[in-house]
């Protein structure tokens, strides 16, 4: 097989060239996507491309392959960019230096903690937990497990113990990385006490590797807890620098990746060793236009799908040097973006239109004395960006010369399905435009019929993609019939989004958000179940109803209707408590924004609570509620009317 570590063949580089390339790839995607996996590094090449349906679900790629991801990632890249650096890392701390990690200094870094990994009795296929701040050694972590085969579970650090313990539990993890703290922003974030929180009670966890961040205070158990340090200390002693890489099976599972579902229980999304990778370098190289040298800033955290797709695996299979930042862009001032683009010479930045929200609040003033001039590409993810957003982040932060990539994607896909590529299709403010090459959209009604027919020259509907691409969820960990109902059997043979869009006369997609009950807030998924049992925990709530409605930052805030059993006490004090209740149980990522105290909730006669009537009534539609003659108690709607906040 070839080993291109430099060069992308298969980079579009025209409108044209995309043209072709799509027509191709509908047309016979199994020879297409073959010709892209040929560029990378396998033990055994594949039997079989593509092995599918969508009723069991299905989803096999490069079926009979051996590979491992970290020789992708790393060791293909020594002889030529072995000096280059693959991780720049920048502390919450300003005034603290940074660290730079060249490929060599990753690779070897990578294989002696796969070696503390084996030592403390790790083995392929085991899970590890990995809950960690934005440090280097959180990418270390993960592409050690991937090294020797096991499967890595991050969990976000503003994650609860309560759904940490939840996650452990689903995954059946034996072993955690963690560390004592993390910094974010102008807060030391206590990891090791809420793993401590997590594990009462844990029979399953044998080992928990603890890197010393922070320097907070923590308890170090006997026989269960080491230190980071110490062991690699010990590897060092040992002599060992390179390890061989385990081989996978392309079919083998490389992580597992939690996110909310339209029910309470988190759902653990797995992703395949070969395909996730094939497809998250595939769209890396080709949407951001990268090209060698450049300096690749995704504000994202690993925690999240994007973090993995492209801070670590992406970039890095693509020998891209990757920027992470372990703090927030208002911390110490909303300048810290464009610090960090003037300091580094930044060529692409990557964040959420959340982000770009918010600092558009602090007016021009932050960008004063910060050159920007090396960027060349701009991108959001997340959510669909809004045209004052899109408008302000192309004229300020990039002078009106950057093309701004819109992406959508999800946990499930493992990378992006429609955006436009930088410089290369055209976009469009609020659109999420085309589809890359090798995904089939289409937009269904209710009953799963294709929509034919525009509305004012657009047409509306559900999305669904009708045939498979490499990196699309293999199964969710433990519970197949899960991912089923989840994605595949709402419409026959068709993958559901979840999502609506429009489609306009150019192809065109604009993503109208989630039709499910799973809110989209900071572009984070929350399900309205899992937030809903997290409230109902609270001692004096009776029932409650969570549905999304418009936030000028967040895109989509939280609004909760509560029926409390002591409607007499401080309302505002129950707030606060239900609030705690709710970082408790989920984080405070979960916290609602509005909390409305109600009676009764709008049911049928079969008890069904009515989200619809208690969604326009949360974004202020209160004339306009449809039919509740249907209600059992259809009264109870102008008490919750009166009541809006």
């Amino acid at each position: 097989m070839k080993n291109c570590a430099m060069s992308y063949p298969y980079q579009i580089n025209s409108f044209e060239e995309y043209q072709k390339v799509y027509k191709e790839s509908v047309e016979n995607p199994e020879a297409f996507w073959a010709s892209v996996a040929e560029h990378f590094v396998w033990k055994k090449k594949w039997d079989k491309v593509l092995d599918w349906n969508f009723t069991e679900p299905k989803n096999e790629w490069y079926k009979g392959g051996k590979l491992n991801i970290t020789e992708n990632c790393l060791d293909r890249h020594l002889a030529e960019r072995g000096n280059v650096p693959a991780i720049i890392w920048e502390s919450n701390d300003p005034n603290e230096k940074q660290r730079i990690l060249t490929y060599s200094m990753l690779h070897k870094r990578v294989c002696q903690f796969a070696q503390v990994l084996i030592n403390n009795g790790v083995q392929k296929g085991d899970r590890v937990c990995v809950y960690m701040g934005m440090i280097p050694e959180l990418a270390i972590a993960i592409l050690a497990c991937a090294r020797i085969g096991a499967i890595h579970s991050v969990i976000f650090g503003g994650f609860s113990a309560q759904s940490i313990a939840d996650r452990l539990y689903d995954a059946q993890s034996e072993f955690i990385i963690t560390c004592d703290g993390a910094f974010r922003g102008g807060k030391d974030i206590p990891l090791k006490s809420v793993i401590d929180d997590a594990l009462i009670g844990n029979r399953t966890v044998k080992k928990v590797i603890v890197y010393t961040r922070t320097r907070t205070p923590i308890s170090m158990i006997k026989g269960r807890d080491v230190w980071w340090e110490d062991e690699m200390r010990h590897v060092e002693e040992m002599g060992i620098k390179e390890m061989d890489a385990v081989e996978m099976d392309a079919e083998d599972p490389l992580f597992i990746l939690y996110t909310s579902g339209s029910t309470g229980k988190p759902k653990g999304v797995v992703h395949a060793c070969a395909g996730y990778m094939v497809y998250t370098n595939y769209t890396f190289v080709n949407i951001f236009n990268y090209q060698p040298g450049q300096i690749h800033f995704c504000t994202a955290d690993i925690g999240w799908i994007t973090g993995h797709s492209y801070i670590v695996y992406g970039p890095l299979s693509a020998g891209a040097t990757s920027l992470m930042f372990e703090g927030v862009p208002t911390w110490p001032d909303a300048g810290r973006f464009w610090e960090i683009v003037d300091k580094y010479k930044v060529n692409i930045l990557y964040t959420a239109p959340t982000a770009i929200r918010s600092l558009m609040s602090y007016g021009l003033g932050p960008f004063q004395g910060k050159d920007l001039s090396s960027l060349k590409v701009l991108g959001t993810v997340g959510e669909p960006i809004n045209e004052e957003a899109w408008h302000w982040y192309n004229e300020n932060v990039g002078k009106k010369k950057c093309p701004i990539i819109d992406t959508w994607w999800q946990t499930e896909t493992g990378g992006c399905l429609i955006t436009n590529l930088a410089g290369i299709t055209p976009s469009k403010p609020g659109w999420a435009t085309l589809p890359m090459p090798g995904i089939q959209p289409i937009l269904v009604d209710e009953k799963g019929v294709e929509i034919t027919e525009a509305e004012d020259g657009v047409f509306k509907g559900n999305l669904c993609i009708k045939f498979p691409w490499p990196s699309l969820l293999r199964t969710t960990y433990g519970d197949h019939e899960r991912c089923r109902t989840n994605y595949f059997a709402t419409y026959e043979n068709l993958y559901f989004t979840g999502d609506g869009a429009l489609k306009d006369e150019n192809g065109f997609y604009r993503i109208t958000g989630r039709v499910d009950d799973v809110l989209n807030v900071s572009g984070h998924r929350i399900g309205t179940a899992e937030v809903e049992n997290a409230i109902n925990m609270h001692a004096g709530v009776i029932e409650s109803a969570v549905v999304g409605y418009p936030h000028d930052v967040k895109g989509q805030g939280i609004y909760a209707y509560v029926i409390y059993s002591n409607t007499h006490g401080d309302e505002e004090l129950t707030r606060k408590d239900i609030l705690q209740t709710v970082t408790r149980m989920i984080g405070p990522i979960a916290k609602p924004d509005k909390i409305q105290f109600v009676n009764g909730l709008p049911k049928t006669r079969s008890g069904k609570i009515m989200r619809r009537i208690l969604r326009k009534i949360a974004e202020g539609e209160i004339e306009n509620l449809g039919d509740t003659s249907t209600l059992l108690d259809p009264g109870v709607v102008e008490e919750i009317k009166n009541g809006h906040i």
